[in-house]
């Protein structure tokens, strides 16, 4: 991986407290697993940005050597990688997910 493509990740990761590196964007997410994530992240009135790694091959690859994951979508949360599609579902609906963004003061809690 190149240090630009690094160095893009690492700002983009610091500059958002909430970032999804996905496939597509939030409002045209082309892949399903994206789209899933979108939907949850929406459904917790959680503000993120989102980077379509289907833009630029050197970020598809390097999204994945940066995270030491081998798939996309993947959600950091204030600079820290929580996980791809299978695990913030499993997050969400345990409402584990929810507690992270209210502790990381990304949304309210609920409770």
């Amino acid at each position: 991986m190149s240090d630009e493509i690094f160095q893009t990740i690492q700002s983009l990761i610091d500059t958002h407290p909430v970032m999804l590196f996905m496939k597509g964007d939030k409002l045209f997410p082309q892949c399903g697993f994206s789209a899933r994530v979108v939907q949850i992240l929406t459904h917790l009135d959680a503000p993120f940005e989102t980077a379509n790694v289907l833009e630029s091959p050197e970020l598809r690859q390097g999204i994945k050597d940066f995270s030491q994951w081998p798939t996309v979508p993947q959600l950091y949360v204030k600079g820290e990688f929580v996980g791809g599609c299978d695990i913030i579902t499993d997050m969400y609906q345990s409402g584990e997910l929810e507690s992270l963004l209210a502790e990381k003061n990304i949304v309210k809690n609920t409770d």
